[in-house]
């Protein structure tokens, strides 16, 4: 594993690359977080380049898209995130609910990337894609 994604092999001594972006819709540090060396994924190939003998992947596509993910969650209730990105000098603090589905909070003092968080669902926003979330 490396800081930019992770080397799968694919079977028959056949390898290719899961770019960290294809890990989770999430903003991650690492492919670490969600994955360790040995373990067993799925994967979807994402493309095949004959001439420069590569292979990319994505192991997001098979999490479920927004629609999917969204359905087990509704408004007025409280449930548990993970902050991944607490920047005071952004729009706020996005705080993933599932691997393949993130909301976004105001900005609270103190609260740090990995943290796991208790977090009210203010709005759901289906035609933009969107989860208004307040950290309690």
């Amino acid at each position: 594993m490396r800081k930019f994604g992770a080397f799968v092999e694919i079977g028959g001594g056949v390898v290719g690359l899961l770019h960290i972006e294809d890990i989770s819709v999430s903003r991650i540090k690492s492919p670490e977080e969600r994955f360790s060396i040995g373990q067993k994924i799925n994967v979807m190939i994402k493309s095949i380049d004959k001439d420069n003998n590569k292979i990319v992947l994505s192991y997001k596509e098979l999490l479920g898209d927004w629609d999917e993910n969204i359905k087990e969650y509704t408004e007025k209730t409280v449930v548990e995130g993970i902050v991944k990105e607490a920047d005071k000098f952004k729009n706020g603090i996005f705080i993933e609910l599932k691997p393949n589905l993130v909301g976004l909070a105001e900005y609270k003092e103190g609260v740090e990337y990995g943290q796991k968080v208790n977090v009210y669902i203010k709005k759901i926003i289906k035609e933009r894609k969107k989860i208004k979330l307040l950290i309690v």
